[in-house]
């Protein structure tokens, strides 16, 4: 990737690991939660382009490649002191090249349609994020030869399959990273895994998600484990509309915050197999 200006103050080169304490610092000054160690996670999956100037780091962009098909984008930030000076449009500019052809996804507010829009995104969808403390989960029934139990090295090719079932997209790559970084359970039936769940430290506390199941009682079994588990932690899920949770997780404690986060894809979207869905994304950069 060249160096090369688009304004006069500014260079545009590929994020390196050296990066991640000043583009977290940037991450902080526009409210984001994230700690170093959740843009460690994130970088370690896939590749950035940085903006800076000679005072630093004004601006970052991520894609991470889901195979030879599928990629996803997020972590998009620009200075409160740079922006309206084009740098938005030249780092998306940029990571699209790297993308090449693939279908692109990426989430973002109101105020991120229209910039995507004019890149060729088209809405496909809606998140809402949920969070809060959880003092008392409620009871979710399981049924008959069901069990919710912890994850295991010999299950990591179940959950793999069934995560790229749910999304059409390949997602062992994430699944093996995400299990070196947090926790997992599954529900077992008889010996076979038909939903799983996993929970990571992010932000001000923990992540619910991927949560992947054949139908909502299930993600809600799995939602209720994790969220009885760390009674009174502060908890984060990101859940498609479609998935029809939200008034169920506001009731239990974990209400909606924000606007609703605009799904948009650049592309043929893939095709999930309907037989099983993805109820609560890993996050809205990684789907």
């Amino acid at each position: 990737m060249k160096n090369r200006n688009t304004h006069s103050a500014v260079q545009y080169r590929r994020m390196t690991a050296d990066d991640l304490p000043a583009v977290h610092k940037l991450s902080l000054s526009v409210l984001w939660p994230h700690r170093l160690e959740d843009w460690k996670f994130i970088k370690e999956l896939g590749e950035g382009i940085v903006a800076e100037t000679e005072s630093g780091i004004v601006g970052t962009i991520m894609c991470w490649v889901h195979g030879p098909n599928y990629a996803s984008l997020g972590m998009t930030i620009v200075s409160p002191d740079h922006r309206r000076e084009g740098i938005a449009n030249e780092l998306l500019s940029r990571i699209l090249r790297e993308a090449g052809d693939r279908t692109i996804l990426l989430h973002t507010n109101a105020s991120g349609v229209q910039f995507a829009e004019h890149a060729g995104f088209v809405q496909n969808g809606w998140v809402h994020q949920h969070q809060g403390s959880v003092f008392r989960a409620p009871f979710v029934a399981l049924g008959a030869g069901e069990r919710i139990r912890p994850i295991g090295p010999r299950d990591e090719a179940a959950l793999a399959d069934m995560a790229s079932r749910s999304t059409g997209m390949p997602r062992a790559t994430v699944i093996k990273h995400l299990l070196d970084a947090g926790d997992a359970v599954a529900i077992d039936r008889y010996g076979e895994l038909v939903a799983f769940a996993a929970l990571r430290k992010f932000g001000h506390g923990y992540v619910i998600g991927p949560v992947v199941a054949p139908d909502a009682e299930r993600a809600k079994a799995l939602i209720a484990h994790w969220a009885g588990t760390h009674a009174g932690a502060f908890v984060r899920v990101d859940v498609p509309l479609s998935s029809g949770l939200s008034p169920w997780l506001t009731e239990m404690g974990l209400v909606q915050v924000e606007e609703t986060v605009h799904a948009m894809v650049r592309g043929e979207p893939p095709r999930p197999d309907p037989a099983i869905t993805r109820y609560a994304l890993l996050s809205q950069s990684l789907g």
